[in-house]
């Protein structure tokens, strides 16, 4: 008998397939193991296929030629609006050194006024799966490490992660991801 596929292998074969070739920022390792890992995340929070499914796409928006559109027809409109509220808005017309602060507050903002649980729950496993990537690199690299991004002071990025832990604390506190996540933001960034 031929297995059917899930949403979330659906999502998985769709992430692949978009993200084909890429690689994370300054590194070999392919780009698709960063959404599956955020997945893996959500998916120790949330049995719900669709957030998992959102977890895997969550940067199909925003990195690759994706549409809103296509999501719409392949993964429904829930799917849909919890990947969008996940996506920065690049101003690909502009140096990303450039809109890296305001971007970053725009999502700080979304997070403390207009994000459900669920959108929070993404924000955690997205922001866990870097702040993971960045330890274990600053454990080879050094402050090398900040090189590879757009905004290079290291201040910001604390600036940021922190924001993300205090916004989050209050709902998943309690949670194992949080928790993992606030310790790493402390070691990399100090207390």
């Amino acid at each position: 008998m031929e297995k059917v596929l899930t949403l979330v292998d659906q999502a998985i074969i769709f992430a692949a397939r978009a993200h084909a070739g890429d690689t994370r920022k300054g590194s070999n390792i392919p780009y698709i193991v960063h959404p599956i890992e955020a997945a893996a995340i959500v998916a120790g929070m949330t049995e719900d296929p669709e957030v998992i499914a959102a977890a895997v796409l969550h940067d199909v928006l925003e990195d690759t030629e994706t549409t809103e559109e296509e999501l719409l027809a392949r993964f429904g409109y829930r799917v849909k609006e919890l990947v969008v509220d996940e996506s920065e808005d690049k101003r690909k017309h502009l140096p990303a050194s450039l809109t890296w602060k305001v971007r970053k507050q725009e999502t700080l903002a979304f997070l403390e006024t207009k994000a459900g649980r669920d959108a929070k729950m993404l924000a955690l496993a997205d922001k866990l799966s870097n702040i993971r990537a960045i330890h274990r690199d600053l454990c080879i690299l050094g402050d090398k490490v900040w090189e590879r991004f757009n905004e290079k002071d290291k201040n910001m990025h604390a600036w940021m992660y922190r924001a993300v832990a205090e916004i989050l604390r209050e709902e998943f506190g309690e949670y194992p991801a949080w928790q993992e996540y606030n310790s790493l933001v402390q070691k990399v960034f100090g207390e």
